[in-house]
């Protein structure tokens, strides 16, 4: 009893949002010390006899996750849309209990594991691929290279006009 009594004390240092989150949706490590777990079958009543009309399956669902109602076949949407469960996960981890929440695909540990496995995902900064950017940037290169070309070229171009002349009625250069 001591440890659940610390892990109460604990619990109410949080911030009302997360503590009403924890009482709708426990932790599976505080279900599973409680000697419940995640899809047991449980009498409803500590007297009422062990029938199949009495008992109840508890199933406790991700409630950042849609399910599908096994009697309808319908889908229901999360509890929490990803704008909560991005709010809640931040709040979780400002408080350092961010492990208690069930898994979202907005928790630090997804993110980072997405990170690892696709990249920046920024078109053309993949390996063989460019950045389109303006017209002006892609042929730049080309237009420095053309330049450079020219330069280098220079005295040679220079020493045929000196030769040949400009040959619109100028004088020519003396041979």
């Amino acid at each position: 009893m001591a440890a659940a009594e610390v892990h109460r004390s604990l619990a109410r240092g949080l911030p009302v949002r997360l503590q009403r989150f924890f009482a709708h949706n426990p932790p599976a490590a505080a279900a599973a010390a409680n000697g419940a777990s995640s899809a047991s079958i449980v009498p409803e009543s500590p007297d009422a006899s062990a029938t199949a009309s009495t008992l109840r399956k508890t199933s406790k669902l991700n409630p950042f996750a849609p399910h599908k109602n096994p009697i309808t076949g319908r889908w229901h949407p999360p509890i929490y849309s990803l704008r909560q469960q991005a709010d809640l996960v931040k709040l979780a981890k400002a408080n350092g209990v961010e492990e208690l929440l069930p898994f979202t695909i907005k928790s630090t540990i997804e993110k980072d594991r997405k990170r690892v496995e696709h990249g920046l995902r920024v078109k053309g900064t993949g390996t063989g691929q460019r950045v389109k950017g303006h017209e002006w940037e892609r042929t730049l290169k080309g237009r420095l290279d053309k330049r450079r070309q020219a330069m280098l070229d220079m005295p040679k171009m220079i020493q045929e006009w000196k030769l040949r002349g400009h040959g619109r009625g100028w004088k020519k250069w003396p041979r």
